[in-house]
């Protein structure tokens, strides 16, 4: 500090231009110590200006972009006139075919008109021919019925005559008829007493068997008489049977029979029976003797007999109960 009041100043200094920063990989800098409180403050020198970047670019641009917004606009200018043309065209073209309509309709309409008075006039005309046919036809449908009248009456006059003597002719027919029906009736009674005799005697001379199952007789037959006498007694159903000896048996009704062999002298034969896909084997079975055997469709016994032996062939009947069972 200066012992003096006002001391001279110093000359001006140049300013100091800061010093560039060290490179790398340089020591670090010494510390540097604040100048006394007398010493003059640094200089910074002004930054320098900013510099231009993409300006130039920016203006074309912007340019460009104008001369396009124009084009389009020209562009669509020109569309919107070509559209409004066809749209013209086509007002013009739809009036024209409107007025063509128009014109076709009316001409239509006019036709229609006419042709609605034709047929007024048509049918009008034909309402008075009509009425001058139903007046016409009234008088003559009028005669037809007189007409008709006296021939329907002349028709039931004769109808009458001719009814009277047929019903005459009838009645002599009828009682000739009824004559001899009553005389035919009578031969048909004498007949049919006969027939229930001879019925009779020959149920009576049916001969009696002794079955196999439960040694009960019962009634067999010998011949077809006695055969037909049994089926006039109505207990059971009968089948007719001629075998002859072979590898297959034979159906008859629901049963099968298969003829083994036959005994001339003695009349005797043997065939196997098939009932309810079970077989069994009948030997020497003696004509006219009921081979009696049971089934799961009866509960009473089905029978054959044997009527005719002759070589490798048999003859008989098969009689089946008349209830049978039905099956679930």
């Amino acid at each position: 500090m200066s012992i003096f009041p006002n001391p001279s100043p110093r000359p001006s200094e140049p300013p100091t231009v800061p010093a560039p920063p060290p490179p790398q990989g340089a020591p670090p800098p010494q510390p540097q110590y604040a100048a006394p409180p007398y010493a003059p403050s640094p200089y910074y020198p002004p930054p320098p200006p900013p510099v231009e970047t993409g300006t130039g670019m920016k203006i074309p641009l912007l340019f460009g972009a104008v001369v396009a917004l124009l084009g389009a606009n020209i562009y669509l200018y020109m569309q919107l006139d070509r559209v409004k043309k066809d749209l013209a065209n086509t007002n013009t073209a739809m009036q024209t075919q409107f007025d063509k309509l128009q014109e076709a309709s009316s001409l239509t309409t006019r036709t229609n008109s006419r042709r609605v008075d034709e047929l007024k006039e048509q049918l009008e005309r034909a309402r008075r021919q009509a009425a001058q046919a139903a007046g016409a036809a009234k008088d003559e449908a009028l005669r037809k019925v007189d007409e008709t009248r006296s021939q329907l009456e002349a028709a039931q006059q004769q109808s009458n005559q001719k009814l009277q003597a047929d019903i005459s002719s009838a009645r002599e027919a009828a009682d000739t008829k009824i004559s001899a029906v009553g005389s035919d009736v009578s031969n048909v009674k004498t007949d049919v007493a006969a027939t229930k005799t001879e019925l009779e005697k020959t149920v009576a001379e049916l001969k009696r068997a002794t079955g196999d199952l439960d040694g009960h007789s019962v009634l067999i037959a010998t011949n077809s008489k006695e055969l037909a006498a049994l089926r006039t007694l109505g207990e059971r159903n009968y089948v007719e049977f001629k075998i002859a000896k072979s590898k297959q048996p034979q159906k008859v009704g629901d049963v099968s029979i298969l003829l083994k062999k036959t005994d001339l002298k003695k009349y005797r034969y043997t065939i196997e029976l098939t009932a309810d896909d079970k077989t069994v084997t009948k030997p020497d079975r003696v004509i006219n003797e009921p081979i009696q055997f049971m089934t799961s469709k009866s509960k009473q016994p089905y029978e054959i007999v044997v009527n005719d032996v002759k070589k490798d062939f048999i003859a008989g009947y098969l009689a089946v109960p008349k209830v049978l069972n039905s099956r679930n």
